[in-house]
């Protein structure tokens, strides 16, 4: 036992000879630099390969797939019938009854005839019914553009002194904006909203809204001579300068209404069912606010009122429209700046309404749609527009089905043009100005700031650059500071 266990156990180990192959591998066809580039450009621009659906198809069915591509309508239109179009005829005239005061009220902030604003939502409604892949989206004036137009212009062209030329710059900044849309769904370059932040578009937006807010001070209170500029300070130092031009008849009836609008408002949130309530409150305020005034006369006791409006359709445009002078500048900027911020909140609209109801919107296809409904309008008399997120709630709680809405609003718009102008010759500028405070007021998003600084300290300062740059220097400038430090 002892022997065996004191044998040494020895390993020995075997190399087995492996023989080595080897492979040619053929080198890769040669590709000259245009396929490269080629090949490159479709890797950034075209990742998921849109054209993948008209592979391997017939000629016909190729046809077929391409117009539905471009034209939307061609896709759900042939299922549509009279039920669907019940729901969206409530749901058009639904939002008509806020598209025409707030067109009305838009039109004025940015420095425009009262006429403009209705022309505006009745041209683009048409176009995006039949381009836009949204069933929610409700087109028209907003009221960020719209303040960044007038402003911008303002700057260098008095609607005062020179309103036609203020309009020509006007509709030659939304034929920009539109080119500049739509250039950026065709190269499918929409990445680029995005360097607008959450925390950049919270603040931008919250301290624009409250400078649209005092603005409406002009309005509100009856003052007739009023700055030019956009800033908080010289905005309050305005209003408490021309205390002497104070109208307290003015001051009476737009408290009055303005509390009647925040109040339906408030309704609204609170009972979501009730939504026809704040829908429908600003035309009731205006045509109510008329009436007192036809009655009383009061345009002869210290209320200003719009005037009378020319009756029709809109006019063609293109003749005005400036692409060459001094301007060509001014026009392109403006167009930019418009497009980004107009794009930024239609998109959002869209994607918002389409997750709630389980459908998928195609940014690119929505880009085209924005882009080429603002070159057809500035051809015929309209400013820039997108999807309104206020008028696309109200579209998605009437219960609309299809892009119809926008069609049965385009129409209702349509017949107050051609006869019902004369009756808002009487209707007081103050009660324009509290249904924009209302409108704007809900842009202030502040649990949204509060939930920011718990996230992103750096966010939060981000959305405060944009806040106060916005409040104290200009709407403009304010924005391209807090774009400046979110790509850091």
């Amino acid at each position: 036992m002892e022997s065996e266990s004191n044998t040494a156990t020895t390993f020995t180990t075997v190399v087995i000879p492996m023989e080595t192959e080897v492979h040619r591998v053929a080198l890769p066809p040669h590709r000259s630099t245009f396929l490269k580039l080629k090949t490159r450009l479709k890797e950034t621009f075209f990742p998921d390969d849109p054209l993948r659906h008209f592979k391997n198809q017939p000629s016909i069915t190729k046809l077929t797939l391409g117009a539905q591509y471009i034209f939307p309508v061609l896709e759900w239109g042939p299922r549509y019938n009279l039920k669907l179009l019940k729901s969206d005829v409530v749901s058009g005239l639904t939002i008509a009854s806020l598209a025409i005061p707030q067109g009305i009220s838009y039109a004025k902030l940015a420095n425009l005839p009262p006429i403009v604003g209705l022309y505006s939502s009745f041209v683009p409604p048409l176009i995006y019914a039949v381009l836009g892949s949204s069933r929610d989206v409700a087109v028209g004036p907003v009221s960020i553009a719209s303040l960044i137009m007038g402003s911008m212009l303002r700057q260098q062209v008095s609607p005062v002194t020179d309103p036609i030329l203020f309009l020509q710059l006007a509709f030659s900044s939304t034929f920009f904006a539109g080119l500049f849309q739509a250039s950026l769904g065709f190269l499918r370059l929409g990445f680029i909203i995005d360097f607008l932040s959450k925390a950049t578009l919270i603040g931008f937006m919250g301290g624009a809204a409250i400078i649209v807010s005092l603005q409406q001070l002009k309005s509100l209170l009856g003052i007739k001579h009023f700055t030019k500029k956009m800033g908080i300070v010289p905005v309050l130092t305005a209003v408490f300068r021309t205390t002497d031009e104070w109208s307290w008849q003015t001051i009476l009836m737009g408290l009055c209404f303005l509390v009647l609008l925040l109040f339906t408002r408030h309704i609204s949130i609170k009972k979501p069912k009730l939504f026809w309530v704040s829908a429908g409150a600003p035309l009731a305020s205006v045509i109510l606010s008329t009436l007192l005034v036809f009655a009383f006369k009061a345009q002869n006791h210290g209320i200003s009122v719009i005037g009378k409006l020319h009756e029709g359709l809109n006019p063609l445009s293109w003749n005005m429209l400036h692409f060459h002078g001094s301007y060509l500048g001014l026009v392109i900027k403006t167009g930019l700046l418009t497009a980004i911020i107009s794009l930024t909140e239609g998109i959002a609209v869209g994607r918002t309404f389409a997750a709630l109801k389980n459908y998928q919107v195609d940014g690119n296809k929505e880009m085209i749609a924005i882009g080429l409904m603002n070159i057809v309008g500035s051809s015929t008399s309209c400013f820039v527009t997108t999807g309104s997120f206020s008028r696309s709630a109200v579209n998605h709680n009437a219960g609309c089905k299809t892009a119809v809405s926008n069609i049965v609003m385009a129409i209702t718009v349509m017949v107050t043009l051609l006869l019902l102008m004369p009756l808002f010759q009487y209707t007081p500028n103050v009660i324009l100005g509290a249904i924009i405070v209302t409108a704007v007021v809900g842009l202030i998003d502040i649990p949204a700031a509060c939930q920011i600084w718990r996230i992103d300290k750096f966010d939060f300062l981000v959305m405060l650059s944009a806040f106060f740059g916005v409040l104290f220097i200009s709407v403009q400038n304010g924005l391209a500071i807090a774009v400046k430090l979110s790509a850091l």
